[in-house]
């Protein structure tokens, strides 16, 4: 297999990604894109690295530069649209999925990188820490509080409030 085949192998992970840390598809389909530019240009890539963190690693760094580009720090912003955007009328899974992404642009940068690494990626700790440039102890320290804080978020839940609470779920171990 040659790079650039290698590269789009790692092309659906990358767009997810984008899309995960924009919220918006057409900027994450351009820092997909310049981010697949600066692989080729770069091309300091070994054959026993790890390719999707390298790729993962570059698109982060593109999308900091952008934001620093923008003077923006819109993602963190309280009053960001997609604070107080409404669900569509009787779609209890658009409702649940709103109110998961609206939780999820309310955590800081640095607890949603890591989050969107290990869960939405399924990157080990030590990949994560990899991509982001910190330690293992700083990720999982970041990943506890960034699910603490998404749980607290999901239970405040706007209109939950005046809904019945539900009762936590539990694992139940199948019979074979």
């Amino acid at each position: 297999m040659s790079f650039e085949s290698d590269l789009l192998v790692w092309l659906p992970q990358l767009r997810r990604y984008a899309r995960a840390l924009t919220g918006d598809p057409a900027w994450a389909d351009d820092l997909v894109q310049d981010t697949l530019e600066r692989a080729l240009n770069k091309w300091r890539w070994r054959a026993n690295s790890n390719l999707r963190a390298w790729l993962l690693t570059l698109l982060r760094h593109r999308f900091i530069d952008q934001l620093r580009a923008r003077h923006e720090v819109a993602v963190d912003e309280e009053g960001a649209p997609w604070q107080n955007m409404a669900a569509p009328d009787g779609k209890v899974d658009g409702l649940e999925l709103e109110d998961v992404q609206r939780a999820l642009y309310r955590l800081p940068v640095e607890q949603r990188e890591v989050l969107l690494l290990v869960a939405l990626e399924e990157l080990s700790y030590q990949e994560a820490a990899a991509v982001l440039k910190v330690p293992v102890g700083t990720v999982m320290s970041r990943l506890s509080r960034a699910r603490e804080r998404m749980r607290q978020l999901l239970d405040e839940g706007g209109d939950r409030a005046a809904a019945p609470s539900r009762p936590p779920l539990t694992v139940v171990k199948k019979w074979p």
